[in-house]
């Protein structure tokens, strides 16, 4: 009885040492040359005075550091914190951090990290379309809407159909929308490394290449419904829906509210009048115009630059628009509010001279006329920093939006007094916020107010526009605090964009969403709004929890956050929050592209399928399971041609003596041997990738068998850096989980059709070896075998006695008299 009770205590000593301890990681992983810092929080004790990184394939210590001690723990309802800094660590690879009791994640270093961040934001961009929405393929909302609050055109029905969602719930506002498509012009402007725009869907969110970047394609749906928005000079209107919108949670193509029209038969549209306005008891607190009239300006100015080489007729439309605004803006001065009629909630911006300044300073940038560089100084004296950063707090979206891009634009001008003033000021907005967030360990100085991340992503972006255009490192540190705390280096140790990083550890799956709670999709890339203060929560939100917290022992502090569909004031996904984080991670896969030595064509899913696709290179890649019976063929073929090959075998495989000596030729033979998974695991399930069908701690133990296997023929982890997934079959989460562990993965490019050669004569697609060459042929006569990667099986069923390898030698043979040269991947 004695040795049991002994027993049970250690039990919860060392669970208790485990489950109190913890190490923050951003979970996307850092670029080489970043500053790199995990966060270790304990909820009692010191911090210890060293930590360790360790592969993640091997265990092995690779650096180890001193804690940085922060003396603000408590501020998150911890005893002990600490900053752990392996910014030096600069080698690609998958790693660790060990810190006392307490391990991080699994997370890459790698110049590939950022790679399609920017463009899976969109993906919930393309959700929250409304009139057509791509996702559930419908429509809705077809019969928006019908004038209100107009002196003499109310009750009118005009056509207003498209634009986005605003969040959750199906209002639509101008003030948002603007916002979102400035901000998805901007970073397509902004960026100049077009590569990391991609085009894959069409104009209305279908999959499909249309000839224009996907970012633009949103851009351009925000344009049109914008357009409808403001049909002629001074009459524009606001807003769609108001909070009855809330009396039903439902999908939109479902959405039957009856605004007074009958059961969904449409929408009031509320007519901006410049004055305060409300058709029940709660009227808004409007002073003018310029804050709508200025976003309007500014986003038609730089669609109509943008647009101008895809549509003409369309760019000057808009700009003859945007001119209009501009001086509809400066006639009737004021701020714009949203309306409401159950509940006193508004949008409660109070600010224009911002969105003056952003107009003007879009002019300039585009035009070079002092004029406007003039219009946009004066407007950027009235508000040297934005006053959610000099006061600390807002009201709700009272300073909006949350960045002032205009500043940049003037302090990025050729004007050098105004590039010193005006990076003066983005400098004293960013030096609040870094002493605020002094002895956090977290370094993160902002306020946990409402929809705190868009003031996270706000804060992150003019750090990194500032140093940019001043070279100033001062607040990089800051920056990367803040960037790290979107993908999990925070309290909770979660990302805050749904579903990202595909296959991560931790990521919001239950944020609130029509979508999710009845169709059972997730709003994938969605921004959720982020942690609230517990007072705020406590008053708007307390009740709100479907389910018991799961974070509740990170919910003890000055703020919460909860992954559960009911809490609206901390999980919800909002356009203007996601769409605000385009240039930012578009920035990151720039620099990252920077950083590459080569460079690689990738699937939807992330593998690498070829290899700098400009030069005239093959790739000849081999993968095998147990069946390894022609290898010795194979590896004859590539002597007598003095050429090298890729291997890529499994645990199973390399477990098998009968396999030794072969293995042993091949790696003799100086050609490229890797991994391909350790048991030949399934990772999803035949025609569906959505989701994994083993577990992220499964991949990952079963990578680490098929390295120790490797290793035992001498082939160490650096030596394996590629990886080809098992069935050469994965999704975008396995995918992720592969490159967490610091691996490239790759496959073989698509239409090669050599892969076939694994198919038996009594299968439906069966292929001969013929047919097979002849589609390898023609496909390389349409389209080239630069860089491309070509498979063939080493191991075919004895049931098919036409095997492919048996003719490499004539394909190797024919691809070299038409000028490819083959290359290994060691």
């Amino acid at each position: 009885m004695k040795k049991l009770i002994i027993s049970l205590c250690c039990l919860f000593i060392s669970a208790d040492l485990f489950s109190q301890q913890w190490v923050r990681v951003n979970q996307l992983g850092y670029l080489p040359e970043d500053i790199k810092v995990a966060v270790y929080i304990a909820s009692s004790g010191s911090a210890p005075s060293s930590f360790q990184v360790c592969e993640a394939v091997t265990d092995s210590v690779v650096f180890e550091g001193n804690s940085r001690v922060c003396g603000d723990a408590s501020k998150w309802g911890f005893a002990a914190g600490a900053r752990l800094d392996f910014s030096s660590l600069r080698k690609s690879g998958g790693y660790y951090v060990l810190c006392g009791n307490a391990r991080s994640p699994v997370f890459p270093i790698s110049a590939g990290c950022y790679d399609g961040s920017a463009e899976f934001l969109l993906k919930f961009m393309r959700e929250q379309q409304c009139g057509y929405n791509p996702v559930a393929d419908t429509l809705c909302h077809q019969n928006d809407g019908y004038i209100v609050d107009h002196p003499t055109r109310s009750g009118e029905k005009i056509d207003v159909r498209g634009g986005w969602h605003d969040a959750a719930d199906y209002l639509q506002y101008v003030k948002t929308s603007a916002t979102a498509t400035y901000q998805m012009l901007f970073a397509y402007m902004e960026i100049a490394d077009k590569s990391v725009f991609r085009d894959e869907y069409d104009d209305r969110g279908r999959r499909g290449a249309n000839g224009i970047p996907d970012i633009l394609d949103q851009a351009k749906w925000g344009l049109d419904w914008l357009d409808k928005m403001n049909p002629s000079d001074k009459v524009m209107f606001f807003q769609i829906a108001d909070d009855r919108d809330h009396i039903k949670f439902t999908l939109p193509q479902d959405d039957r509210i009856d605004y007074g029209w009958g059961p969904g038969k449409g929408r009031p549209v509320y007519f901006l009048t410049g004055r305060p306005q409300g058709l029940g008891k709660y009227v808004n607190r409007t002073t003018g115009v310029s804050s709508t009239a200025g976003k309007f300006a500014s986003a038609f100015a730089l669609g109509a630059r943008i647009f101008r080489n895809y549509d003409k007729s369309f760019a000057d439309r808009i700009l003859r628009k945007s001119e209009d605004a501009y001086k509809y803006a400066e006639e009737d001065l004021g701020n714009t509010q949203t309306c409401c009629l159950v509940s006193p909630y508004f949008y409660e911006e109070d600010n224009y001279a911002d969105d003056l300044e952003l107009a003007s300073a879009t002019d300039y940038s585009l035009s070079g006329d002092p004029y406007w560089l003039g219009k946009a100084e004066y407007w950027g004296e009235l508000e040297h920093v934005s006053p959610w950063i000099v006061k600390d707090t807002a009201r709700h979206y009272q300073s909006y939006p949350f960045i002032n891009l205009g500043h940049y634009l003037i302090a990025s001008s050729s004007d050098n007094k105004a590039r010193r003033i005006f990076s003066g000021y983005m400098k004293k907005g960013l030096e609040m916020i870094r002493k605020r967030s002094e002895g956090d360990p977290f370094m993160n100085g902002l306020p946990y107010l409402w929809c705190s991340n868009n003031f996270l992503s706000a804060a992150v972006t003019q750090a990194s526009l500032y140093y940019k255009i001043t070279k100033d490192s001062t607040y990089m540190e800051m920056e990367s605090a803040l960037r790290d705390w979107l993908f999990g280096c925070n309290p909770w140790g979660t990302s805050m964009i749904v579903g990202y990083p595909q296959g991560a550890e931790d990521v919001p799956l239950h944020p609130q969403s029509g979508f999710l709670t009845f169709a059972h999709k997730l709003p994938y890339g969605g921004l959720v709004d982020g942690p609230v203060y517990k007072s705020i929560f406590d008053s708007r939100a307390g009740n709100s929890l479907h389910h018991a917290d799961a974070y509740a022992p990170f919910n003890k502090g000055i703020a919460v956050y909860h992954d559960d569909s009911g809490d609206y004031a901390s999980n919800e996904p909002t356009i203007d929050g996601t769409a605000g984080l385009c240039y930012y991670l578009a920035s990151r896969e720039e620099d990252g592209n920077r950083q590459k030595k080569d460079v690689y064509e990738k699937d939807g899913y992330g593998a690498v399928i070829r290899i700098n696709p400009h030069v005239k290179n093959i790739y000849l890649v081999f993968t095998a399971d147990s069946n390894f019976t022609g290898a010795s063929r194979i590896l004859r073929t590539l002597k007598r041609n003095r050429i090298k090959g890729s291997f890529f075998l499994t645990g199973n495989c390399l477990a098998m003596p009968e396999h030794a000596e072969i293995i042993r030729d091949i790696i003799r033979g100086g050609n490229y041997v890797g991994g391909h998974s350790g048991r030949h695991l399934l990772y999803a399930t035949w025609g569906n990738r959505d989701s994994l069908i083993v577990p992220r701690s499964q991949i990952i133990e079963d990578i680490k068998y098929n390295a120790s296997e490797l290793l035992k023929f001498g082939i160490t982890r650096d030596e394996s850096e590629w990886f080809l997934p098992p069935y050469e079959y994965y999704n975008a989460a396995s995918v992720n989980i592969i490159k967490d562990m610091g691996y490239k993965v790759i496959n073989y490019t698509p239409g090669t059709a050599t892969p076939a050669d694994y198919t038996t004569p009594e299968m439906k697609h069966y292929r001969s070896s013929q047919e097979l060459i002849d589609k390898l042929y023609s496909f390389e006569w349409r389209e080239g075998l630069d860089g491309a990667v070509l498979l063939i099986h080493p191991g075919i069923d004895k049931r098919r006695t036409d095997k492919l390898y048996n003719r490499l030698d004539e394909v190797v043979r024919y691809l070299k008299r038409k000028g490819y040269v083959f290359k290994t991947l060691k």
